[in-house]
């Protein structure tokens, strides 16, 4: 005895890997993001600034605390589009 498949079961079960699959990729970005924050604060320049002139105070910020600051706003956004729940 054969059955045949509901069609509203198809249709869950397609929904729930589509949502799935938004999920994996919007995680791969966010990981993306922040291994391009570590590269810049390993191999990246260091800010510098100089008050004074030539023998005044130096200040040196590495570069990645300002990459950082915007990862965390595109991480911020990016989740929040990814990982929001459905409104049916």
């Amino acid at each position: 005895m054969t059955t045949t498949p509901i069609p509203g079961e198809h249709r869950r079960r397609f929904d729930l890997s589509a949502a799935r699959e938004r999920e994996v990729w919007a995680s791969l970005a966010i990981t993306a993001i922040w291994l391009a924050v570590a590269c810049a604060s390993i191999f990246g320049p260091d800010i510098v600034t100089v008050q004074g002139g030539a023998s005044g105070n130096v200040s040196r910020v590495p570069s990645g605390v300002a990459v950082a600051l915007f990862a965390t706003i595109a991480t911020w956004a990016l989740a929040r589009y990814a990982f929001r729940g459905r409104r049916d």
